[in-house]
């Protein structure tokens, strides 16, 4: 297997198992002859320790720098009385390397990862760097578990998860629309949804009483603070309630 654990999973349950991870070099430590390396993904971080009694990884660890893609294989044993690191989930284990393969070099970093003062420019221009940031992982992983526990609610509820058309026609709401020309039919144009607002009544029609979209929306105007030209919103549409039933659900989905 190219790798066996997330770094951040590992603890004492996994001791004297060898095991093959693979993740980026948060920071190198060369402590007199033994080398440190924290590998980080996205679950976390494990410490790496790599001895001169493996030559060839040790060699190797004496050449990785920040940000260096590694795998590496090795065994998990327990760090020594008072180096345990608290603020870890694997804070009490250590890896002790024995084999070590570098997937991919890093050139110097436009900014490190831990600067605060670093304009939104350059991290935008950066984009893969700035999403390694802790910070950043964390929102899009907040992000993920919220749309998963939305979907399970959703789908406990009744509610179907039914796509509708991107390319589509304009539709008489409060924004401009997006405009694609087609390639089949010169002078002519698809529109991008403002909202699935067409459809979803069309569904209802239809006899699919109940529906969701976590789904992207197009509209042209000017920025508001929370507002973007293209966006996500869960958008539902349901029939046969009442109004208490609609605020039931509704509430139950905010909660």
């Amino acid at each position: 297997m190219m790798r066996t654990h997330y770094c951040g999973s590992l603890t004492e349950a996994q001791l004297d198992q060898t095991v093959t991870l693979c993740g980026w070099v948060h920071r190198r430590r060369d402590h007199g002859g033994v080398i440190f390396i924290d590998l980080r993904d996205r679950s976390g971080l494990v410490q790496i320790v790599i001895d001169p009694d493996t030559a060839d990884a040790f060699a190797l660890a004496e050449q990785v720098r920040n940000e260096y893609c590694l795998a590496i294989e090795g065994r998990v044993r327990l760090r020594p009385a008072g180096t345990e690191n608290p603020d870890l989930a694997s804070g009490k284990i250590e890896i002790l390397g024995k084999q070590l393969t570098v997937l991919s070099k890093s050139e110097p970093l436009p900014f490190q990862l831990d600067e605060d003062n670093v304009s939104e420019e350059i991290r935008l221009k950066h984009r893969t760097i700035d999403l390694r940031r802790d910070v950043m992982q964390k929102n899009l992983i907040l992000r993920s578990k919220v749309a998963a526990s939305l979907r399970r609610y959703l789908d406990e509820h009744g509610f179907m998860d039914i796509e509708t058309p991107m390319l589509t026609k304009a539709t008489p709401e409060g924004a401009r629309d997006y405009l694609v020309p087609s390639r089949t039919h010169p002078g002519k144009f698809f529109a991008l949804p403002q909202s699935p607002q067409l459809f979803k009544q069309m569904l209802m029609m239809s006899g699919f009483d109940r529906y969701y979209q976590i789904v992207r929306c197009f509209r042209d105007e000017d920025l508001r603070a929370d507002r973007q030209p293209e966006f996500t919103q869960i958008d539902l549409e349901t029939s046969f309630l009442n109004e208490d039933e609609i605020m039931d659900i509704t509430e139950g989905m905010a909660k």
